[in-house]
């Protein structure tokens, strides 16, 4: 009975210092991650173009885009990516990082942290080193959209890009992985937590909660909109035609290896500026099936995001049909060949595995709350000294690819050592 006893208290001992010490360090980062108070900025216009030198310009067969008369095109250097959630964004960013380094250009970073102080709307302040005036070639961090101040910071031409998924798979990662992070969850009593969810999704949800934008119409909230509008909504429409006129992609994270041809064509890429490993994968394990009637209920709940998903997947076949369907099919197959290719070459075992068995720390991805997830990847040893920097830069994780390019994440750090910490 004592030794019982010992243990309850022992336990209740370690709940009080763990809840002390996480309430001191959210206050903590919520006073250093709070939106900067914005001051008048000087109004310099940006130079048209923010191309540092002149760039190669190739042969095109067939171009939807980025064709002149004379069927030659210029690779595109100033690019906006939109980076969603849960979206894939985190495979595309490394393939951008990977671009903009390739050919020294300069990127709009975000300073002590990994995001532009999300949710709050993206402002030009919130870039590392900003001057009025200054060109950069690519922005490419997490945000909240906010177009006004977007456009005063990059060059005319620069290309604007994003990625969506289908609504109630989304719903189901975000749940997952931010669910720990929105109170909301919290007092859900049961064991599935999401189907107890969407069975009632009212009940729990408050519009006002805190972070409650991750469980609800997520990818319209990441466009700056108000997340709790109804879909039939005249606002939702405008809305989706100004992000169709601002965008000249939108990919789709179900078509990943289409939606990343249909870039290389946009962007008059070569198929070598497109190879990629997936990253920050979950193991299956965690990923909940969700019934025909749990997905028919998160896309009621989400009918925005789902109203705005089928809106630009049917200007997605579009740009394919344009582009040409065995085209395609041929581009797609000789880019899954040359990954294929890649991962022999680079990746231990040649797939991802579970973060306990990565042997190198260096190469750790981000972990949610409460578990480990996230998968991860073992880079062979004995590379070829041809391929040794490329597989590396293709394997390593966005947080320690943003720190090699010289972003300081003390914050973003911080805020790891507290998750590291709720995990003991």
């Amino acid at each position: 009975m004592l030794v019982k006893q010992g243990k309850q208290w022992k336990s209740m001992c370690k709940g009080l210092v763990l809840g002390t010490l996480l309430t001191s360090c959210m206050i903590l980062l919520y006073c250093l991650s709070a939106p900067q108070v914005q001051f008048s900025v000087p109004e310099v216009p940006v130079p048209y173009s923010c191309a540092h030198r002149p760039s190669r310009v190739r042969a095109m067969t067939v171009s939807n885009t980025s064709q002149n008369a004379q069927g030659m095109c210029t690779p595109k250097v100033d690019i906006m990516f939109m980076k969603t959630h849960k979206t894939a964004s985190s495979t595309l960013i490394n393939i951008l990082l990977r671009f903009g380094e390739k050919h020294r250009l300069k990127f709009a970073f975000p300073d002590s942290r990994n995001d532009f102080f999300y949710p709050s709307p993206f402002q030009r302040s919130q870039v590392k080193d900003y001057r009025p005036g200054m060109c950069f070639n690519i922005i490419c961090n997490h945000m909240r959209f906010n177009e006004p101040e977007v456009v005063k910071l990059l060059p005319a031409d620069t290309t604007y890009i994003t990625i969506l998924r289908d609504p109630a798979e989304l719903f189901e990662s975000s749940f997952h992985y931010f669910g720990r992070l929105a109170p909301l969850t919290w007092k859900i009593s049961a064991e599935d937590k999401l189907t107890e969810f969407l069975q009632d999704p009212s009940y729990y949800f408050d519009p006002e909660g805190f972070n409650s934008f991750y469980l609800k119409n997520l990818l319209f909230f990441d466009f700056g909109y108000d997340n709790t509008l109804e879909p039939d909504d005249p606002r939702v429409e405008k809305s989706i035609q100004a992000i169709a006129k601002r965008f000249q992609l939108v990919m789709l994270v179900e078509h990943f290896e289409e939606s990343l041809i249909l870039l290389k064509d946009t962007l008059c890429w070569e198929m070598d500026d497109v190879l990629f490993f997936k990253l920050n994968a979950r193991k299956g394990s965690t990923v909940s099936k969700l019934t025909p009637e749990l997905r028919a209920k998160a896309l009621q709940w989400n009918g925005v995001d789902w109203k705005l998903y089928q809106h630009f997947n049917a200007t997605f076949w579009q740009k394919v049909d344009v582009y040409g369907r065995e085209r395609m099919a041929r581009d797609v197959a000789e880019l899954r060949r040359r990954n294929e290719e890649m991962a022999a070459i680079c990746i231990e075992g040649g797939r991802a595995v579970e973060a306990s068995s990565i042997q190198d720390t260096a190469m750790q991805p981000w972990q949610p709350i409460g578990e480990k997830s996230i998968l991860g990847y073992n880079l062979k040893k004995n590379i070829d000294k041809r391929h040794r920097k490329l597989c590396r830069k293709m394997l390593t994780p966005e947080l320690q690819y943003l720190t090699e390019l010289g972003v300081n994440l003390w914050i973003t750090r911080l805020w790891g050592h507290v998750r590291d910490i709720i995990n003991w």
